[in-house]
């Protein structure tokens, strides 16, 4: 953890939904004049696309049916700690890109699914953000979970979180119902060694809960909206966090634990527009008094 650079990180999987807490995160940075260096997890990837493809199949043909991006395998996890441990002291450290489409590559002349070259950290950022996969992992060599500053888990129950890859992955990328589910029983080992661990880590958690029958999520037409879900929020440590003045800006909301506090669900992005404003102002406010 550092006060002259701090760094928030928000993990969660494939699907759980960590885009929408970024664009949240985004308005603070907008709104608030941070200038944050932002980290995709998808670039900490081991391979690229096509060697993915390549390496999963030889994976497959050696008897190995849980290989997947979620493992330790497949990722760069002692750069990642290495990137956070440097940003922390330093304000800079090694970072690159993974171009997901063709509008993300054509700038740089390169393939949809390719990494860019590692490059430095810009100076003079305020913050580090990152967004992925890996945020808090701990495994006995390493501990990315004691560098950031505030980290956040985005867990949507597991028939919710299968629901929305199923979508993004039938609609958007036009795979089969039979493809995703094999790629959701391919990753469960790593899901269970890799993801799961992560949320005894963080400082906040958001699950969102559907209120509709998600019973068999194979065969859901459509995600549960905002509107049909709660938001559970559960604080690591609710020492500090004002929950009457939380539940008196958000209608509908209920402590449900002593360190917990439910929302409904369309009410998800102003609830941590209340709850980070302030996390990111002291952070401002302590970079300042130290420099």
């Amino acid at each position: 953890m550092s006060i002259r650079h701090p760094i928030i990180a928000i993990t969660g999987s494939s699907g759980a939904g960590t885009t929408s807490v970024t664009r949240t995160f985004d308005n603070i940075f907008r709104r608030e004049n941070v200038k944050a260096a932002v980290i995709e997890g998808d670039s900490f990837h081991r391979h690229d696309r096509k060697a993915m493809k390549v390496a999963a199949a030889e994976a497959e043909a050696a008897g190995n049916k849980n290989f997947s991006h979620f493992g330790l395998e497949n990722n760069l996890f002692h750069e990642l700690e290495s990137l956070f441990a440097s940003y922390a002291k330093t304000g800079t450290g090694k970072r690159r890109k993974y171009l997901h489409d063709a509008e993300e590559a054509a700038p740089y002349q390169q393939e949809p699914g390719t990494f860019t070259p590692w490059e430095n950290v810009p100076t003079g950022t305020d913050l580090l953000f990152y967004e992925g996969l890996h945020g808090a992992v701990v495994t006995p060599e390493i501990n990315i979970a004691q560098h950031p500053d505030l980290l956040i888990g985005v867990v949507p129950v597991i028939n919710l979180e299968w629901i929305q890859k199923l979508y993004r992955d039938k609609k958007q990328r036009g795979y089969s119902t039979d493809a995703v589910t094999d790629t959701i029983l391919r990753r469960m080992p790593d899901y269970v060694n890799y993801i799961c661990p992560q949320f005894m880590h963080t400082h906040v958690n958001f699950q969102r809960v559907p209120m509709v029958d998600t019973s068999n999520p194979f065969i859901s037409r459509d995600i549960p909206s905002a509107d049909e879900s709660m938001v559970v929020i559960r604080f690591a440590n609710p020492k500090g966090i004002d929950f009457q003045y939380l539940r008196n800006m958000i209608n509908d909301s209920y402590m449900s634990r002593a360190n917990t506090i439910v929302v409904p669900g369309g009410k998800m992005e102003l609830a941590m527009q209340l709850i980070f404003t302030p996390f990111v102002w002291r952070m401002m406010e302590r970079q300042k008094k130290a420099s």
